[in-house]
């Protein structure tokens, strides 16, 4: 691949990380602050105030994967290598039209000697001509069909590679938030449980 597009795959890649980290970063943040400051004003309405703000730190934390999902395609699965892909895929197809064309170039020179030799009277000799004619034209019909099927398969499937590598690196990211969610969310429970055993223990004494 060419070096400066592939120095520009790298940069643009760290422009999508760092950009998709800053919102979602200052968001978090915010979101954090305003919590606490709720909880402090009415305390009695901790647990719905935790439940929202985990809720709203799991979407602001998925808008940081889809960063990093778009800086790992360009990355891996940089779009100029399918373009490339697609282009290498049109030059053999044009050099294969440009082969069947001189290949068809010759078959009419062959029926015009054949002509010539039918209108001498040598029919068996025109018999094998057409008989060679007509297998060489099919040989290059499936030949083209061949090239033809080749290159959308070679296509498909390097779109098949990219979305699938896409969808594999976004459902690895949304279940590493789900899981840290999760973690927060049992952390958070055993901060309360402990906070109400002590405040259990405060009234006993």
């Amino acid at each position: 691949m060419n070096p400066l597009i592939s120095a520009a795959s790298v940069i643009a890649a760290g422009l999508a990380v760092g950009l998709a980290s800053i919102g979602p970063g200052v968001g978090q943040g915010t979101a954090a602050g305003q919590a606490v400051e709720g909880i402090a004003r009415q305390p009695e309405a901790e647990g719905k105030i935790r439940g929202t703000l985990l809720l709203s730190l799991a979407f602001m934390e998925a808008l940081t994967i889809y960063g990093l999902v778009v800086a790992l395609a360009l990355l891996f699965a940089n779009p100029f290598k399918i373009l490339k892909t697609i282009r290498n895929s049109e030059e053999l197809r044009e050099g294969a039209i440009e082969q069947l064309e001189k290949a068809r170039a010759r078959l009419r020179k062959v029926e015009t000697e054949a002509d010539r030799f039918r209108v001498n009277g040598y029919s068996e000799i025109e018999r094998e001509k057409l008989n060679l004619i007509n297998s060489i034209y099919t040989t290059l019909e499936q030949f083209e069909n061949y090239k033809n099927e080749t290159i959308r398969f070679e296509q498909q499937r390097a779109i098949n590679q990219v979305r699938q590598r896409i969808f594999q690196q976004a459902l690895e990211g949304a279940l590493v938030t789900l899981n840290s969610c999760l973690n927060n969310e049992l952390h958070l429970r055993t901060i309360s449980a402990n906070i109400g055993m002590f405040g259990s223990m405060k009234e006993i004494k």
